[in-house]
C-alpha cells in the first residue's frame, strides 16, 4: 500500500475518532443514518484540534492543533444542516469571515454571484479542489456589485454531495500556491469512500411578508374616471392596509453520491446534483404612468412589472473522484467535473410610453431577460507515491468555463417593427491548464531534535480568454431612431472579439520543522515568471509556540501577489449610440487597445500584498477550544475598473490622434492601495449529558476594516485634461471597497443529538453596511441584523433520515431604501427606491423566510 494511501487512511482514522466539527467525515465503512447518529454522538464530544489538514502545508502530519496559521474545517455534515444547497450560501452561513451578497439586476452576476473572504475582492481567494487549482469563471463582474471588476471561481459548480470536507486557510499563501491567495485558500476535498452511497431530495420555498412594502388594490380615480396623480406626476394607488406577502422561489434539489471499489486496489466515487430554483420577486408596486392618464389601459396596467430577487436557475453538475494503487508505492488518481447552468435574470422594465419601446412589437411594454447558458468542465489526473524516502506528486489539471449570453422578451429599437425579440448576444470563455510536480521528505538535521520537512516543486500554467460576438441583430444600428443592439444586454460586436493568452512557470520550496517539542517554524518561498508582466518572488514565515499545556501562540508574515486576470486585460464590450446620425461607441476597452492607450492606459502589473497575522489557541476547559487571530493585509497597485470617463475629455484626446466615434470609455488600471485589518474569533464547546443528549456549541466572530490608503494619479493624457485619481476611481467605488461589506459578522450555533433525534439552531449577525450613492445625501445605511436558522432531524431507521427547517425563521429583511424627499429638501429619492425597495448590498440577501424539508436515503 502506498504512503499516500496510508496517509489517507490515517486522516480518515483521525476524522473518525477526533473530528468534532464534522462527524460525517468518519463514515468510511459505516452505512445508514443510524451509523451517522452513532458517529456524531461519539465524535462531537471529542476535541477537533487533532483533525489532519492538507491545506497550507506539504507535510503529511499537520493538524489543526499544531497549525501556525488559522484553518477552518467544515464537514459534509456541517454543510448539510441547513436548507440552502448552494455551496457559497452554505459557507456564508458557517464562516464569519466569508461573505456572499446576493445582488439582483446585475446582468450575468445574477446567476454567478461572487463571494469574498476577509472583505477583499472575490479574486483574492484561491480555490483548490483536492489541492489542485480550480479555474475561474469566464464572467467579469462589471456592474455595481461587491466584486466589481473581478472574475471569481464559481464554487456553486461544486455539488455539496461531492464534498467530504472544505478546508479554509485564513492567511496569505501566495508563497505556497501562487497568484490569488492573498486573503486565503479554500480547498474542497472530494469524497473518496469505495462503498455505500446516499440520495437526498430537498424542497423549499420562501414564505414571506415584505416589511413596510404596502399591498395595493388598484388605482385611485377622479370624477372623470381617470387616474389621480400625486405631486410628482405618479399614479395614486389604493393601499389595502397590509404589507405585500409572497410565496415564491420554489427550489428542488436532488443530490446523490455513490462509492464503488476498483478491485481491491482502488475506488471510484461519483456525485451528482440537480437543482431547479424558481425566481423570487421583492418589487414594490410601480406608481409611474405606464401608458397615459387618458388611456383606459392605465387603470389595469401591471404594477409588479419588474423582477427583483433571485434569478430563475436550473443547475446540473457531476463530479467523480478516483484512485488506484499501481503498486505498493505508487497511486494513480483522477477527478473531473461537468456542470451546466441555465439562468434567466431580469433587467429594468420598459414602459409602454418609453421611447425604447416599439408598440408594433411590444405594445404593453416589456421586461427584458438575460438568459445565460454556462458550461463548466474540468479534469485532473496524476501519480503520487514514494521513491525511497521521498514522497512525490505529479499532476495535470485542465479547466474550462464558457458563459453564453442570450436576450429574450426584448427588442432592438433601431430595427423598428422588424426587430426580433430573442437574441444571441455572444459569449465569454476561459480555459486553463496546469502541470505540477513536487516532492517532500523528512531530513534529520544534527542540531534539531526533530526531522526537517523539506518540500520543493515546479508548476507550469497556461491560460486563454476569449470573447465571441453575438448575432448581428444583437448589436446592429438599424434605420429607426434609438440605440443599437438588444436591450438590457447589447451583444458583443465583431470588433470586441479577442483571444488572449498567457503562460507562467514557477519554482517553490518549503521547510517545516519542530525546533523543539513546543516550537514549530515553517518557511516557504516561490518564484514565478509570467509571459505578460514579468516575474515575482514571494516568501512566508510562520511559527507556533506552545507556552503551556492548552495555550499556544502563532503568527505569520508573508508577501504575496495577484496576477492581473486575462479578463481584466482583454475584456471588451461596446455599445453603439447614434448622435445626429453619427455612430458613437461607449464601453469597456482593453488596456492594449488604441482607445485605452490614447487615454493613458499601460499594461497591467501584478497586485502586491504584505500579510501579517498573530494570534493564540487556548483550551481553558475540557471540550472548549478558542482561537483568536489578528491580521493586517496591505495591497499595493490593486487592479480596478475606472469610471466612465466623460465625453468632453475622451473625445478631444481621441480625435487628436485620429480616433473618432468614441464618446465615453473605461478601462482597467493599477489604481489604488488598500489596507485591511481585522480579527477572527472561533470557539467550539462540546457537552455530553447522560439524560439530554450531546450538545455542541460553536461561535465565530469577524471584525474587518478596509481603507483605501492611496489613489494613483491619473495617467499623462488624463492628467493634462485636469483629471485626478478621484475622477478615475470615485467616491462611490471607494466606499464600496471600504463599507460595502459588513465590518462585523457573528455566528452562533448549537447542534443537539439524542439517539435518533437531532436539531440545529444558528444565529448570524451581519453588521452595518453602506450602499453608497452619488452623494452623501443618497447614501443608504443598512443597519445590523440577526438572522435565525432552525432545523429538526429524525432518523427513522438504518437508511432514512427526514429533516425540516427554516432559514431566516423570523423573516428578517434589510432596511428598506429611503423614499420621499431628500433630507435637505433639494429633491426626492429616486422612484426606484419604491420599485426596488431593498439594497443589493445586503449581506444576507433580501428574500425573507425560507421553509424546507429534506429526505435522505443512505446505504
Amino acid at each position: 500500500m502506498t504512503p499516500s494511501r496510508l496517509a489517507k487512511l490515517s486522516r480518515t482514522t483521525a476524522l473518525s475518532a477526533l473530528l468534532a466539527v464534522g462527524p460525517a467525515l468518519g463514515l468510511e465503512g459505516l452505512s445508514g443514518s443510524a451509523a451517522l447518529a452513532q458517529t456524531e454522538s461519539a465524535d462531537e464530544a471529542r476535541p477537533a484540534l487533532e483533525q489532519i489538514v492538507v491545506t497550507g502545508t506539504r507535510r503529511l502530519d499537520r493538524t489543526i492543533a499544531d497549525s501556525p496559521v488559522p484553518i477552518d474545517v467544515l464537514s459534509a455534515s456541517d454543510l448539510s444542516k441547513q436548507g440552502f444547497t448552494e455551496t457559497n450560501q452554505m459557507l456564508s452561513n458557517l464562516l464569519p469571515s466569508f461573505n456572499f451578497p446576493q445582488p439582483s439586476i446585475t446582468d450575468g452576476t445574477d446567476t454567478t454571484r461572487p463571494a469574498t473572504l476577509r472583505g477583499l475582492a472575490p479574486d483574492h481567494t484561491l480555490v483548490l479542489v483536492n489541492g489542485k487549482r480550480r479555474h475561474t469563471s469566464a464572467l467579469l463582474n462589471v456592474n455595481g456589485s461587491v466584486g466589481r471588476g473581478s472574475s471569481a471561481v464559481d464554487l456553486n459548480m461544486v455539488p455539496a454531495s461531492a464534498i467530504e470536507r472544505i478546508e479554509v486557510l485564513r492567511d496569505g499563501a501566495a508563497a505556497q500556491y501562487g497568484s490569488d491567495a492573498i486573503a486565503g485558500v479554500i480547498n474542497v476535498v472530494l469524497k473518496s469512500r469505495p462503498e455505500g452511497g446516499s440520495l437526498t431530495a430537498t424542497y423549499g420555498q420562501h414564505v414571506t411578508t415584505l416589511p413596510g412594502i404596502p399591498e395595493f388594490s388598484g388605482v385611485a380615480t377622479g370624477s372623470n374616471g381617470q387616474p389621480m396623480l400625486d405631486g410628482n406626476g405618479n399614479v395614486q394607488l389604493i393601499p389595502t392596509g397590509k404589507n405585500r406577502s409572497v410565496n415564491d422561489g420554489e427550489t428542488l434539489t436532488i443530490q446523490g453520491n455513490l462509492g464503488l471499489p476498483i478491485g481491491e486496489r482502488g475506488f471510484f466515487n461519483v456525485s451528482g446534483e440537480y437543482r431547479d430554483r424558481n425566481p423570487t420577486n421583492r418589487q414594490g408596486f410601480d406608481p409611474r404612468v405606464q401608458f397615459s392618464v387618458d388611456d383606459p389601459r392605465e387603470l389595469t396596467a401591471n404594477r409588479l412589472n419588474h423582477r427583483f430577487g433571485n434569478a430563475d436557475v436550473e443547475d446540473i453538475s457531476l463530479f467523480y473522484n478516483m484512485g488506484y494503487d499501481l503498486s505498493d508505492e505508487i497511486e494513480f488518481y483522477s477527478f473531473a467535473s461537468l456542470g451546466d447552468r441555465q439562468g434567466e435574470s431580469a433587467g429594468f422594465f420598459r414602459r409602454p410610453n418609453d421611447s425604447r419601446t416599439t408598440p408594433e412589437v411590444q405594445p404593453n411594454g416589456f421586461l427584458p431577460f438575460i438568459v445565460t447558458d454556462i458550461n463548466d468542465k474540468s479534469a485532473a489526473a496524476g501519480v503520487r507515491g514514494s521513491m525511497g524516502e521521498w514522497q512525490f506528486d505529479t499532476s495535470f489539471v485542465w479547466g474550462m468555463d464558457e458563459f453564453n449570453f442570450g436576450v429574450e422578451n426584448s427588442l432592438n429599437t433601431s430595427l423598428g417593427p422588424t426587430s426580433p425579440t430573442e437574441f444571441d448576444a455572444g459569449s465569454l470563455r476561459f480555459r486553463h491548464m496546469v502541470a505540477n510536480a513536487d516532492v517532500q521528505r523528512l531530513v534529520d538535521v544534527g542540531f534539531l531534535d526533530n526531522p526537517l520537512s523539506v518540500a520543493f516543486g515546479a508548476e507550469y500554467r497556461d491560460e486563454r480568454y476569449q470573447v465571441r460576438a453575438g448575432e448581428p441583430a444583437s448589436f446592429l444600428q438599424g434605420d429607426f431612431p434609438g440605440a443599437a443592439g438588444s436591450q438590457v444586454f447589447p451583444g458583443f460586436q465583431p470588433s470586441n472579439e479577442v483571444t488572449g493568452d498567457r503562460n507562467s512557470w514557477a519554482l517553490y520550496a518549503e521547510l517545516d520543522t519542530d525546533i523543539t517539542s513546543k516550537w514549530n517554524v515553517a518557511i516557504a518561498g516561490r518564484y514565478e515568471d509570467f509571459s505578460d508582466f514579468g516575474s515575482t518572488l514571494n516568501g512566508k514565515l510562520a511559527t507556533r509556540y506552545e507556552v503551556m499545556q492548552g495555550l499556544a501562540l502563532r503568527g505569520a508574515v508573508s508577501s504575496g501577489f495577484r496576477a492581473p486576470s486575462l479578463s481584466q486585460q482583454f475584456f471588451t464590450s461596446t455599445a453603439t449610440n447614434f448622435i445626429d446620425g453619427i455612430p458613437n461607441e461607449v464601453g469597456t476597452f482593453p488596456v492594449e487597445s488604441d482607445v485605452a492607450v490614447a487615454l493613458g492606459a499601460t499594461p497591467l502589473d501584478a497586485e502586491e500584498s504584505f500579510n501579517l497575522s498573530a494570534g493564540f489557541v487556548i483550551d481553558p476547559l475540557p471540550g472548549l477550544n478558542i482561537a483568536v487571530d489578528f491580521y493586517r493585509i496591505k495591497i499595493d497597485d490593486r487592479i480596478v475598473l475606472t469610471e466612465n470617463l466623460p465625453s468632453d475629455v475622451v473625445v478631444p484626446l481621441l480625435e487628436g490622434i485620429g480616433i473618432t466615434g468614441v464618446q465615453r470609455a473605461r478601462f482597467f488600471i493599477n489604481g489604488v492601495d488598500t489596507r485591511t485589518r481585522g480579527v477572527d474569533v472561533v470557539a467550539t464547546y462540546s457537552y455530553d449529558t447522560d439524560d439530554y443528549g450531546l450538545f455542541r456549541f460553536t461561535a465565530g466572530f469577524n471584525y474587518n476594516e478596509t481603507d483605501v490608503t492611496s489613489l494613483k494619479a491619473a495617467p499623462g493624457p488624463l492628467a493634462e485634461a485636469n483629471l485626478t485619481g478621484e475622477d478615475l476611481f470615485g467616491r462611490l467605488e471607494q466606499l464600496r471597497f471600504e463599507k460595502g461589506q459588513p465590518k462585523t459578522k457573528t455566528n452562533l450555533g448549537v447542534n443537539w443529538l439524542m439517539e435518533q433525534v437531532g436539531a440545529t439552531v444558528r444565529f448570524n449577525r451581519y453588521g452595518k453596511v453602506l450602499d453608497p450613492g452619488t452623494t452623501a445625501l443618497t447614501d443608504e445605511v443598512l443597519s445590523a441584523k440577526w438572522v435565525t436558522d432552525v432545523e429538526l432531524r429524525y432518523d427513522f431507521n438504518d437508511w432514512l433520515q427526514l429533516s425540516a427547517g427554516a432559514n431566516n425563521l423570523f423573516d428578517v429583511y434589510p432596511d428598506a431604501s429611503p423614499t420621499g424627499a431628500l433630507p435637505d429638501g433639494s429633491g426626492n429619492f429616486s422612484i426606484f427606491n419604491e420599485i426596488l425597495p431593498f439594497s443589493s448590498f445586503s449581506p444576507f440577501g433580501f428574500n425573507g423566510r425560507y421553509i424546507y424539508g429534506r429526505a435522505t436515503l443512505s446505504w
